[in-house]
């Protein structure tokens, strides 16, 4: 079962390139940035907001 994320962060949290608004894909496990086309982990439930760590989203 996928951990959940606090909605609150949803709320505050933002992409760490262009600061807009985060998307949770709780199936995955990841936060989406339909601007820059990235996939930020989730780990534990904690965001881990480095592009290193970024998916390219490929459609």
């Amino acid at each position: 079962m996928p951990e959940r994320l606090n909605p609150k962060l949803l709320e505050v949290i933002a992409c760490p390139r262009c600061l807009a608004r985060l998307q949770y894909n709780a199936k995955n496990q990841r936060l989406i940035c339909r601007y820059e086309q990235l996939a930020y982990p989730i780990k534990n439930s904690v965001p881990i907001l480095i592009d290193e760590k970024a998916e390219k989203i490929v459609d």
